[in-house]
């Protein structure tokens, strides 16, 4: 597995321990759409007497931030692939309650104080989860 690779899954996976962690429930991860793919699918009760919603997850991480920041990553291409996958679900999934597309960033800091691509030994320098990334 390239380090591209590895440093997305370990993204995603430390998404999904910190959905779990606040109250989601999550439903898919890695979900393949004709567009692209969604990294997790979510639901999160409001209240006691209220629908879940569903949580679309984009999740965006980088080994350090002097290239710049997860946030960087994500132009308008990428939101609307996002959207559009959101769309795919939701109509697959028959889903008829209310829905939103989060995003969670990741900075992972590398363990080995040379940073050796490939040691898969990293520390979560900040993750930020922003919500509602899309409005409307």
């Amino acid at each position: 597995m390239s380090q591209h690779n590895e440093v997305g899954k370990i993204g995603e996976d430390l998404a999904r321990e910190y959905l779990e962690k606040n109250g989601y429930k999550i439903l898919e991860q890695n979900y393949k759409t004709k567009y692209a793919e969604i990294d997790l699918v979510a639901e999160k009760s409001e209240g006691f007497l209220t629908k879940p919603k569903l949580v679309f997850v984009e999740v965006r991480t980088k080994v350090g931030e002097q290239w710049g920041t997860p946030e960087d990553t994500i132009n308008k291409a990428k939101l609307w692939k996002v959207l559009q996958n959101a769309k795919s679900y939701t109509a697959f999934a028959k889903w008829q309650g209310s829905c939103r597309i989060d995003a969670i960033c990741i900075v992972l800091k590398p363990r080995d104080k040379h940073g050796a691509p490939g040691s898969g030994d990293f520390s979560v320098q900040r993750l930020t989860h922003h919500k509602n990334i899309i409005a409307g």
